[in-house]
Order: structure tokens, then sequence, then C-alpha cells
């Protein structure tokens, strides 16, 4: 049974990973590219299309494994922060770093009923 918090989390964790992708296309062809009139960088978002349709849905191992694929999001996010010259393009890996964390706090408050309800089944039979 899901919560009302798992319900508004699930909600949450589904406009942040939209977010996302909406923020890494537009960067990177629009609001600061690499390259005047967009670059390649922006193929960067295609993982995320991946999980779109199973974060959508709730299913659990989906959410999982995109938990970990959103720490490349941060680190990229990171990388970008710290290196880019130009003040906008930072802006915007700091708002990608924001926003990665956002979703994996999303999705393991999600997650960790589904968790703690496994592990004490695991316990109970022995």
């Amino acid at each position: 049974m899901i919560t009302a918090r798992q319900q508004q989390t699930h909600f949450l964790a589904c406009i942040l990973l939209g977010l996302l992708i909406a923020l890494c296309i537009s960067w990177e062809i629009w609001l600061a590219p690499l390259r005047p009139g967009g670059s390649w960088m922006a193929l960067k978002v295609l993982p995320l299309f991946l999980p779109l349709r199973g974060v959508m849905r709730k299913d659990n191992y989906t959410m999982q494994w995109t938990s970990m694929l959103i720490w490349l999001y941060f680190t990229e996010g990171c990388v970008r922060a710290y290196s880019d010259k130009a003040g906008a393009s930072a802006a915007y890996a700091s708002l990608e770093v924001f926003l990665s964390l956002c979703y994996f706090a999303a999705i393991l408050v999600y997650l960790r009923p589904f968790k703690q309800a496994a592990k004490q089944r695991k316990m109970q039979n022995g």
C-alpha cells in the first residue's frame, strides 16, 4: 500500500526528472551551449528518457537504478559548475546538481517503505 507521502514524493520525482530533462536540452541547445547554435551535448539527455516511463508507472526496479544513474548528472553538474567559464553555464550546472540531488532524495523517500517491508519479510522468513 502506498502512503500519501509516497504519492507526493513520487509526483515530485516525476516533476524533477522532467525538469532535469528540460534543463539539459534547453541548456545545451539554447541557453548556454558549448558552441553557438547548440551542441551535441544535448544528447546527454537520452539516458534520462529510458527510465521515464517506468518512473511514471511507479516501477520500483526502474526507480532503484535511476537513483544510481542520476549521479552521472550530479557529477557532470559539479564538474561544469566549477570549470565552465561562462557564468550562465555554471549557473545551469548548479541547477543540474540541485535537481539531481532532489530527485535522488525523492526516490529514496519513495522507496524506503518498500525496502523496510522487504527487510521485515526476510527477517520473518528466516
